[in-house]
């Protein structure tokens, strides 16, 4: 526990506030000021832990509250001296005027409301005589300013119908949202209803998916069976058939010729010699097109 230092009308301090020389002289002005301020107001300091961070905070507010009475202080004694300069100046007018003969006193009514309103008028236009030129300058600064204030005027105004014109389609626009926004609502009903449908076309189709998968399984296993093989496919089937329409077409003058036998001539000799030249023709077409086929078969592996 940190021991607590107190006494009546002071803070409390602990021991994380007793850091050293400079920490106790910065928390005896803290209590100062703190007592000052206080008692000026007619107030008990109240009793309060004293921490590095509060110590630190309030130092700077008194360092600054110091500073800116110090400021006050030397305005208000310059504003002490000019009412004393003015007070003795006014007496030293007054007491010309009372020696030409000019006292308020002695004057008609009508003049001395004159010379009042002419003295309103020059504390308002904040000028320090009654001069023609004195008044002529402090009109033209208020017309300046007062062209300013129009000018600003002018802006604001603009700037305000911007706004404004802003603010009718932000309520335009928020109409609209309101009223797509409802539109929305009403056709939440019947999205549900469509949602609903194809949950149940979705179950159907995961349904059908299986079936389709079970056929498939059964086709591939019924091709196992069969014997089916990945190297017979259209492609090759295809290419094959190709293959045997070109040899149809060679092979078909060979069969013309084998159909022309009965025009053999009558000599047994050279009918021999063409029946065996025919037959190698026709031995030589059947090992083309086996080793075409052949051929097709080892390109799809």
């Amino acid at each position: 526990m940190n021991e607590m230092i107190s006494g009546v009308g002071e803070p409390v301090v602990t021991d994380a506030t007793k850091g050293g020389g400079s920490n106790a002289a910065r928390i005896a002005e803290v209590k100062a000021w703190l007592a000052a301020q206080f008692d000026a107001a007619g107030k008990e300091v109240p009793d309060f832990e004293y921490t590095p961070r509060s110590i630190a905070h309030l130092n700077n507010l008194a360092t600054v509250s110091q500073a800116k009475t110090q400021a006050a202080n030397i305005v208000a004694n310059d504003f002490r001296q000019k009412a004393a300069e003015y007070r003795s100046q006014a007496a030293r007018i007054r007491e010309i005027l009372e020696n030409v003969g000019l006292a308020q006193e002695s004057l008609p009514s009508n003049v001395v409301a004159s010379t009042q309103v002419l003295a309103n008028v020059a504390n308002l236009l904040n000028i320090r005589d009654t001069e023609l030129s004195s008044f002529l300058v402090a009109m033209g600064d208020i017309s300046l300013r007062k062209t300013g204030v129009d000018e600003k005027r002018a802006k604001v105004h603009k700037e305000s119908k911007t706004l404004l014109e802003y603010t009718r389609k932000a309520i335009a626009r928020l109409t609209y949202l309101k009223r797509t926004l409802a539109q929305l609502e009403d056709d939440v009903a019947p999205c549900d209803a469509q949602m609903e449908n194809w949950k149940t076309n979705l179950g159907v189709m995961a349904s059908k998916e299986r079936q389709y998968m079970q056929q498939y399984n059964n086709y591939k296993a019924l091709l196992n069976r069969v014997g089916y093989t990945p190297e017979i496919n259209h492609g090759v089937l295809v290419e094959m058939a190709e293959h045997r329409k070109d040899l149809e077409k060679k092979t078909k003058p060979i069969l013309d010729t084998l159909r022309s036998y009965q025009d053999l001539p009558p000599d047994k000799a050279l009918a021999a010699l063409a029946i065996e030249d025919k037959k190698r023709q026709y031995a030589a077409a059947e090992k083309y097109l086996e080793d075409v086929l052949q051929s097709a078969l080892a390109t799809s592996d």
